[in-house]
């Protein structure tokens, strides 16, 4: 007779969102945006499953989530973590940072899979992500709560590595990059950009259009001059006006270079037409 497959593993999420983000100049690093979410609203959307989902930092406007704070603030992730394993109260808790921008439902279901593959009623062990250079990601981990509680009240360091490391099981490596984290302008940047390249690629499916045939870069530089130069409003409505009339086979080949000296030149060309009038 098989075994019957194991069910749910019940847990806790803490999301740590109050770090200092000294490489991002001081910024507000979790409620930065990427896809028209915050950095730590991706993070709690992948940990929609779990009973608490509580954020250490600063309070956001966030449905369904408690709140903690480290004493003092900004003091460091092993005192944040403490902070937040005050509220746990499931058996297993998903430890993840607040800056995770590709972190999806289903890698955190990865985690508990894990989990409960390797299970040890004695002394259960957790899981942590590895990136794709085999690199441990301390902050993308799945662990048991009560041996974790252990280990914090009795652990005088301040490195993540060496309270959890003793605890870790599993190194688990997963598809999508969610482990990757925001930590620079330039992580920042290239999170927003690979969300623009597959809304790209879905929204040409939807269409019946060959992505091969947009020129991204060259709409993005309309939709900023026109937004720039005339409206905010007004790029995406010109974006549109476009689309019809290559649709309807009246654009000019140079219709977007068009568009974009009308946009730099919009000032003199409103006062042209109202004189005109």
């Amino acid at each position: 007779m098989a075994a019957s497959a194991p069910g749910p593993v019940p847990f806790d999420a803490v999301i740590l969102a109050g770090g200092e983000a000294r490489r991002l100049g001081g910024a507000d690093k979790p409620g930065l945006t990427v896809g028209g979410r915050s950095l730590v609203e991706h993070v709690v959307a992948a940990v929609s499953g779990a009973g608490k989902t509580v954020v250490v930092g600063p309070e956001r406007p966030i449905p369904g989530v408690l709140f903690a704070r480290e004493d003092p603030p900004r003091s460091g992730p092993v005192p944040a973590l403490a902070a937040g394993l005050e509220e746990v109260t499931a058996p297993w808790v998903v430890l993840l940072a607040g800056d995770l921008p590709f972190m999806t439902a289903a890698h955190v279901t990865a985690l508990l899979d894990a989990v409960a593959r390797t299970p040890d009623v004695e002394a259960p062990r957790g899981v942590v992500m590895v990136d794709d250079g085999g690199r441990e990601q301390w902050l993308a981990g799945a662990w048991p709560a009560a041996p974790l509680k252990a280990a914090l009240a009795a652990y005088p360091g301040r490195s993540l590595k060496g309270l959890l490391g003793p605890l870790a099981a599993v190194r688990l490596a997963l598809p999508g990059r969610p482990w990757f984290d925001c930590d620079t302008m330039d992580d920042l940047e290239e999170a927003r950009m690979n969300v623009l390249n597959e809304w790209t690629v879905l929204a040409c499916k939807e269409l019946g259009i060959d992505p091969a045939r947009v020129d991204r870069d060259l709409i993005l530089d309309l939709t900023k001059e026109v937004a720039h130069g005339v409206a905010r409003p007004a790029a995406p409505l010109t974006a549109y006006l476009l689309g019809l009339a290559q649709g309807a086979g009246t654009a000019p080949d140079d219709a977007v270079a068009k568009l974009i000296t009308l946009a730099k030149n919009w000032g003199q060309a409103t006062a042209e037409t109202l004189t005109d009038s």
